[in-house]
């Protein structure tokens, strides 16, 4: 998932299985694992490249979600969780009864967009199907997910835990975005207290 910018937790653990001649399932590790090991190896292997990363990803996040706040947006995902890979889009979470009318505010901006539906789990036994906006701003990929207004109570369950999906509204999202600026601010501090600045 690290390197390879496999999205998709199924398939990342049936590559390493096959890499690795594991072919009983019950010994893979569950998603809680998966995501631990790939934030470790992003800390120790990305360090600093992943905190920039995920605040030029949180800032284009922030921008959209101000464009969309109509819709009472929510970032959600592995941008929100730290651990995005280059080929993680941003994930937004907007609410209307009307599907239609996020697609115009798209439209009436010039954003082309892709549609299609994306199938989420609400319960342990139950999935439901939602509309869902591809589209590129610059280089970063997002899909915003479109969720009736009774969606903002319930949110649908994570891939990784099986718990309600973590999500953030602007004023969190711009706690974070502080908070990492901070961190990064800090470690520059310290390279170059260190005197390992280059030059």
């Amino acid at each position: 998932m690290a390197v390879d910018g496999i999205t998709s937790f199924a398939l990342a653990k049936q590559k390493a299985a096959q890499q690795l001649g594991v072919k009983d399932p019950r010994r893979w590790p569950d998603n809680r694992e998966v995501e631990r090991a790939l934030a470790e190896y992003q800390r120790l292997f990305q360090g600093s490249d992943q905190e920039v990363k995920l605040a030029r990803l949180r800032q284009a996040a922030l921008e959209a979600m101000r464009f969309l706040a109509a819709f009472q947006p929510r970032l959600a995902g592995p941008v929100l969780s730290g651990t995005a890979t280059e080929c993680c889009p941003v994930c937004l979470h907007v609410f209307s009864d009307t599907a239609e009318e996020v697609a115009l505010a798209l439209s009436q901006v010039g954003i082309a967009y892709r549609s299609a539906d994306r199938r989420l789990r609400i319960d342990p036994k139950r999935s439901q199907s939602y509309p869902a906006h591809s589209f590129f701003a610059g280089e970063i990929a997002f899909e915003v997910l479109v969720f009736p207004l009774k969606g903002l109570r319930q949110a649908p369950l994570s891939p990784v835990d099986g718990r309600p999906m973590p999500r953030a509204d602007i004023g969190a999202l711009e706690k974070l975005l502080r908070a990492s600026t901070e961190t990064l601010n800090a470690s520059s501090r310290g390279v170059i207290d260190s005197g390992l600045a280059p030059g």
